[in-house]
């Protein structure tokens, strides 16, 4: 699963509706020089990023009294979210600290597109602002999810696929991962953590391994070999496909120890129906994955996890949650955005409780409030933390709001509002 999965496009009524509102403010003279402004709102969450979410009002998750402050004790297992693959997601995870109780993001995770090999070559105008967030502090890491074909959501045929798989073997798209690199290498992300070929095991990408494992594997530790290669590098690959069996085993795909530095998995909580207990102990499940990765002796990772299935399930959250914190992985990144979400997202606002509860106020010298260890199948529930009433977006002072609707104010980012000094700007 990946953020392209939940496209939701804009509609020729919001954008009618916002031409609407703009023309209204044009015919009065008002916006030459008026001072129209987005009001901003450090206290919730942004609308859900349109081209990663699903098409749900944004409705603010009520914000749990803060817990105790949290022992000190030995660092633990940093981790992230991802908010979207543009600057947006770099902008937001600031938000999403506060949101936390200035909780140490450690993690930023993205996503390069899949649709040309300019995209995977990295010629993305966002990787600047993923870079700059990154080298902003020593200790951040960041994960870069990279598709190995292009098209790869077109629903390519498995004897296509075949063939393509054969010739990355052949070292035919070796450049365009070179080129990727350099790129990396010259933004100073030289440590980035590369997702290849994430989820493999299904059957959604172009790059999936199922109509060919070893050429698969030969693909990958040829890409692998041309990027480590360039000079000044020092990345890391990850090698993470979801959990459970889907349409391959995923230890099939394995390239080798010699080529992988992490064993990640994506878990989401699917299918319907499956407790977390099941999730645990299905074949090629998350236990599966922790002995394999200790077999090999990898870390192991949960670059995408969340919600899905079976909507809005504590249950889940809680056992994910301290399933992390008894493994120790080298990191993990909740996906936030409908259905999966926590902050993003008003579908869930049991498990945002169950999240925010736990990770409120972590940093790399603080513990967690303790997470009960699931009980398997059942859970207990977390007594209740009582609901501090929301917080509505403040327009900047001196300004004042236009109603524009709350569907075109999603749109927006926010409120519209009309600088009340704009009578001084004309002219």
């Amino acid at each position: 699963m990946a953020p392209q999965h939940e496209h939701v496009r804009v509609r020729g009524l919001v954008v009618g509706a916002v031409a609407v509102a703009m023309s209204a403010v044009l015919a009065s003279g008002l916006m030459a020089g008026a001072g129209v402004e987005v009001a901003g709102d450090d206290s919730r969450p942004p609308a859900p990023d349109p081209a990663a979410s699903a098409a749900v009002p944004p409705v603010e998750v009520p914000p749990v009294e803060a817990p105790p402050r949290p022992v000190p004790r030995k660092e633990f297992p940093p981790f992230g979210v991802f908010l979207a693959s543009d600057a947006r997601g770099v902008a937001r995870m600031e938000q999403f600290s506060r949101w936390l109780g200035g909780a140490e993001l450690r993690v930023g995770h993205t996503y390069l597109p899949g649709n040309h090999w300019s995209d995977i070559e990295g010629d993305v105008n966002f990787l600047e602002a993923w870079a700059r967030w990154r080298n902003e502090k020593d200790d951040r890491m960041l994960v870069l999810n990279v598709p190995l074909q292009e098209r790869n959501e077109a629903g390519v045929s498995d004897e296509e696929v075949r063939q393509l798989l054969r010739r990355g073997a052949a070292g035919e798209f070796d450049h365009h991962f070179r080129a990727l690199a350099e790129r990396l290498v010259r933004l100073k992300v030289p440590d980035t953590v590369l997702v290849l070929g994430w989820e493999m095991n299904g059957v959604t990408y172009t790059h999936r391994c199922g109509p060919d494992p070893e050429a698969w594997k030969k693909y990958w530790n040829r890409i692998v070999t041309t990027v480590r290669a360039v000079p000044g590098q020092k990345f890391r690959f990850d090698f993470t496909p979801s959990r459970g069996r889907d349409s391959v085993p995923w230890t099939q795909c394995y390239p080798g120890d010699a080529t992988v530095d992490i064993i990640g998995m994506d878990s989401y909580d699917q299918p319907a129906g499956m407790p977390f207990g099941e999730q645990v102990r299905e074949p090629y499940g998350l236990q599966a994955h922790v002995d394999f990765a200790k077999a090999h002796g990898k870390p192991v990772s949960y670059p995408e996890w969340g919600l899905f299935r079976n909507g809005d399930n504590p249950e889940y959250m809680r056992g994910m949650l301290a399933w992390m914190d008894e493994h120790r992985p080298l990191y993990n990144t909740v996906t936030d955005y409908c259905p999966h979400g926590v902050w993003q997202c008003a579908d869930n606002p049991e498990s945002s409780r169950v999240y925010r509860t736990t990770l409120f106020g972590r940093t790399s010298t603080t513990t967690p409030v303790p997470v009960p260890t699931p009980v398997l199948p059942s859970t207990p529930a977390l007594p209740p933390a009582p609901a501090l009433p929301p917080t509505a977006p403040e327009p900047p002072k001196s300004c004042t709001p236009l109603g524009l609707g709350d569907r075109v104010e999603q749109w927006l980012g926010g409120k519209l509002c009309l600088r009340l000094d704009w009578w001084s700007r004309l002219g």
